[in-house]
């Protein structure tokens, strides 16, 4: 089993999809090993992002992460990374395969609903950044 994190973004709480978001992913066979509603700070949000802090789109994404609440869930399934970037489309919703995540509740490059981690060592940090004292089930 291996494990990953997601982050229901802002956009997509607001609208009211983030429960289905989540049945989307235990139909795909994730199973939901820690989760928390939560709202980011901006030192949170730039530390959380830091990878892409020279990148031009770093200041908006920053703001957009901050906006409103976010769910930030430790999944667990067997190719849980490379599975659940299948299962979320491509980065820009506009250009999501029908089905996928983005593709359903997204609508453009940075409204695109969901964030997963980019590799099992990155997952691994990104879990213990939303996770660090719990015990995950």
């Amino acid at each position: 089993m291996q494990r990953t994190l997601t982050i229901i973004k802002p956009d997509a709480v607001r609208a009211g999809n983030a429960g289905n978001i989540l049945a989307h992913l235990q139909k795909e066979g994730f199973r939901v090993i820690a989760m928390r509603q939560t709202q980011l700070s901006e030192a949170q949000a730039k530390a959380f992002y830091a990878v892409h802090a020279e990148r031009p789109f770093y200041g908006e994404l920053v703001e957009f992460m901050t906006s409103g609440p976010v769910i930030p869930a430790a999944l667990e399934r067997e190719d849980a990374v490379s599975k659940l970037r299948e299962v979320m489309g491509a980065t820009n919703s506009k250009e999501a395969a029908a089905g996928t995540v983005r593709n359903l509740y997204g609508t453009d490059i940075q409204n695109n609903a969901i964030h997963g981690s980019d590799s099992p060592e990155n997952a691994a940090i990104e879990v213990a950044f939303f996770f660090p004292t719990c015990e995950l089930v």
